[in-house]
């Protein structure tokens, strides 16, 4: 009998230890999923905190971004409005002139018609008064032929006498005021004449100066450009002969020489070895007799195309060669090829 009550005690321990077990694992496994459940919702909230942060910074930079576009681009409209406004203002100088030129050209032809049909009304009453006298003389010659009983020849040789004299004197007076309204006629029509052939060219002006300057992709290349201890500046100077003036003007190179060839061989010199890269003594020779050659062809194209222009045709070849270096030459401020043009044109309407 105790050995059966000690049966079931033990069966009894045993199902107590396995409910108490049970529930034990139940609760621990209920509070570790609570806290991974808290846990997880703290890192989608914490997730959802950074992204709501970051959406509102890129929002911030994308509107800053749209403000400072929308600026440059107001800028660039204001800049482009006021020369649109300063060209419109030019145009409207420039129609301005033209119609008072227009205005006074009128009045100068209005008034040379005036002369004109003046100059035509006295030689038609010169015409009539040689008319009248021819009559008198008539008139005359009968008279005294009646009076005096000259003969006929006598009489008219005593009369061309007379009407000799007196026409010579009429006539010197009359010569002398068609000479001076002829004089003044032909000035007006000389400074008509030229001021329409002034006005049918169109020619641009263009004022030179002694300086060139080559923009530089950067201040760096200013240290290129001088070299080391200076060899690539005095090399430059040497094949150019030319100065380069490196100063503290941003991003350029100015160039001076009162050469106006050889400052033009120089630029495009300068420019080439900025694009090429390569700036050193026996590159620099390279590029400078290649630019040599380049200026010497421009040179004999800006002779043949003016010589074509003006219709000039059999020029000597070294003639046009110096025709052609007129381009690169200037007189008080203005190119003498184009001046040359200008010239040989306005003759041209004239002759």
């Amino acid at each position: 009998m105790k050995i059966e009550i000690a049966i079931i005690i033990a069966i009894a321990a045993v199902g107590v230890g396995v409910f108490l077990g049970s529930l034990l694992r139940s609760k621990l496994g209920s509070s570790k999923i609570a806290n991974a459940e808290k846990t997880a919702k703290d890192i989608v909230d914490n997730a959802k905190r950074e992204a709501d942060s970051v959406l509102k910074e890129a929002d911030l930079q994308a509107k800053d971004t749209v403000l400072k576009a929308k600026s440059v681009w107001e800028d660039e409209v204001r800049e482009v409005r006021r020369e649109i406004q300063s060209q419109e203002k030019r145009l409207q100088q420039k129609e301005e002139n033209l119609d008072r030129k227009s205005d006074q050209l009128d009045d100068r032809d209005r008034d040379l018609q005036r002369r004109e049909q003046s100059l035509r009304d006295k030689e038609a009453n010169l015409a009539e008064k040689q008319q009248e006298a021819e009559g008198l003389v008539k008139e005359q010659r009968a008279s005294l032929e009646k009076i005096s009983g000259m003969s006929s020849e006598e009489a008219r040789k005593m009369l061309v006498e007379s009407m000799e004299s007196e026409a010579r004197h009429d006539a010197a007076k009359l010569i002398k005021q068609i000479e001076e309204e002829a004089q003044e006629t032909a000035d007006k029509k000389a400074k008509n004449i030229l001021a329409l052939s002034i006005q049918r060219y169109a020619g641009d002006y263009v004022a030179e100066k002694s300086v060139s300057v080559v923009p530089l992709p950067n201040d760096e290349m200013k240290g290129r450009i001088i070299g080391r201890e200076g060899r690539n500046i005095r090399a430059i100077e040497a094949a150019t002969g030319i100065d380069l003036i490196i100063d503290d003007t941003p991003e350029a190179v100015i160039i001076s020489g009162f050469n106006p060839v050889r400052r033009e061989v120089a630029r495009l010199s300068l420019e080439k070895l900025i694009a090429d890269g390569r700036i050193h003594p026996s590159r620099i020779e390279e590029v400078v007799k290649k630019s040599e050659q380049e200026v010497d062809e421009s040179i004999r194209e800006a002779g043949e195309q003016a010589t074509f222009d003006v219709g000039v045709h059999g020029i000597h070849a070294e003639v046009m060669k110096l025709v052609g270096r007129l381009r690169y030459r200037t007189s008080y401020g203005q190119n003498v090829l184009q001046h040359s043009l200008e010239v040989s044109f306005l003759c041209g309407i004239m002759a």
